[in-house]
């Protein structure tokens, strides 16, 4: 499994600047979500639960190296029972998947999140499990680093 990003982070960033408005882009989350490749059912299993999430989350991380690249490089596949969610899975492997871990520690996830106004505009609890999700994959980066 390996799930290349759908969007990169620039055009995920001028896509939700020409939506303008909240519903336009959650719409627009919503059709990424649906384009993420699925987990297999025997990948859902609580080993892989993201927990803090109000949904069920599963996410999983393979290694890879590259032959041109010094790094290993962390790709990652997830999927939700919750539709927005998997649209905010999306975003997550525009900014981490692909990435190597010195990379994804580096990440200013908080200031892509911030500028796509994703703090303004879901709710506590989806925002914990937003952030229950980064949590997850630094803590892979940092293990793997």
């Amino acid at each position: 499994m390996n799930q290349p990003p759908l969007i990169s982070v620039e055009e995920l960033i001028d896509e939700f600047d020409a939506l303008g408005d909240w519903e336009g882009q959650c719409d627009f989350l919503i059709d990424l979500g649906f384009e993420l490749e699925k987990l297999p059912p025997e990948a859902k299993v609580e080993e892989n639960r993201v927990h803090g999430c109000q949904s069920n989350v599963w996410l999983i991380a393979e290694f890879q190296r590259p032959d041109d690249a010094d790094e290993i490089r962390v790709n990652i596949t997830a999927e939700s029972d919750a539709m927005i969610v998997n649209g905010l899975i999306a975003i997550l492997l525009a900014v981490y998947s692909g990435k190597s871990p010195s990379e994804i520690l580096k990440a200013d996830v908080e200031g892509i999140f911030t500028r796509l106004g994703l703090d303004r505009h879901l709710s506590s609890q989806r925002r914990n499990g937003l952030f229950g999700m980064v949590k997850r994959i630094r803590a892979i980066a940092a293990q793997a680093a």
